[in-house]
């Protein structure tokens, strides 16, 4: 591809594979533009910049938002909730995606990466600002409070080494197959580790908050089972935040714990410009274990 106007051309460094990536490969999520080229975390070195762009040059070590197209006109865009814009188009959904040799980003989405930062951790990028979106902007997470993260996968993780960084006391589960990931969460900061399908995860919470609950539940697995389990563990007036998709969009929800236990019923999703300089800066620290969470490359 070119770079013109407001587009910057990146050769792709390092670019990392996201559930909805294989769930869109497969196709079980229903993507409206086809044939597309799937990526869209990622990071690379500018080789083109369009006639418009004036603030990335070429040999730029760059990330980029996935946000390729917005109208800027509702007022969603006024306040850059990008992610809210209902005519938004982002890269690897309905632009093409970096898992090519190059990808087009526009200039405003591009991040600029400190020179210790490897490509490989800036790479990591985009879905820890999904997380920080959760944490930071959605539900304000303190120092104070005493969390569950449900689903040790990579955003489980993510979220479970932003919580320890802002000072969290974590509680992470999952079920048997996911031992080796409750193991590396422990390894990564998690307080205590459940496997639901052995450990009565009632219990242990209750023991750690004297019976009123935790102040938070993040969901990264998706499973509404869980869901349902947890959201009687919720301290009354504290929030569950919804950051895992459900197979289904109609599920059965325990509405009498939100109702009659006052709790919050968060959802967040992906992430906008404020999150980004959090998750780079979060990378650029060390407080994210960059080599921890490379599987395979």
């Amino acid at each position: 591809p070119e770079a013109t106007d407001d587009k910057v051309l990146i050769k792709v460094a390092y670019t990392g594979i996201c559930g909805s990536d294989i769930h869109t490969f497969k196709g079980e999520y229903k993507n409206p533009t086809t044939p597309v080229v799937l990526g869209h975390e990622f990071s690379g070195q500018v080789v083109e910049v369009g006639a418009n762009v004036t603030k990335v040059k070429v040999g730029d070590r760059v990330t980029s938002e996935t946000t390729f197209y917005v109208c800027g006109e509702c007022d969603y865009c006024k306040e850059k909730q990008y992610n809210l814009c209902p005519h938004r188009k982002g890269i690897g959904t309905q632009q093409n995606g970096s898992m090519a040799n190059y990808v087009l980003a526009r200039e405003e989405s591009i991040h600029l990466l400190p020179d210790h930062l490897s490509y490989e951790g800036a790479a990591m990028s985009e879905p820890l600002a999904c997380c920080v979106h959760a944490m930071y902007q959605k539900s304000h997470l303190e120092l104070k409070d005493t969390i569950i993260i449900m689903g040790p996968g990579p955003i489980g993780l993510y979220l479970l080494q932003i919580a320890k960084e802002i000072g969290a006391f974590v509680i992470m589960t999952g079920i048997t197959k996911d031992a080796h990931r409750l193991a590396l969460a422990k390894k990564l900061g998690a307080d205590v580790i459940v496997d639901t399908m052995k450990e009565d995860l009632a219990k242990v919470v209750n023991e750690i908050t004297d019976g009123y609950g935790v102040d938070k539940v993040y969901d990264a697995s998706g499973a509404v089972p869980a869901v349902n389990a947890s959201l009687p563990l919720i301290r009354k007036q504290g929030q569950f935040i919804q950051v895992g998709l459900f197979a289904n969009k109609m599920v059965d929800l325990d509405t009498e714990s939100i109702i009659q236990r006052e709790i919050e019923y968060i959802g967040s999703r992906s992430q906008n410009p404020y999150d980004w300089p959090i998750a780079i800066h979060l990378l650029a620290k060390g407080a994210i274990n960059i080599d921890e969470m490379i599987t395979k490359k």
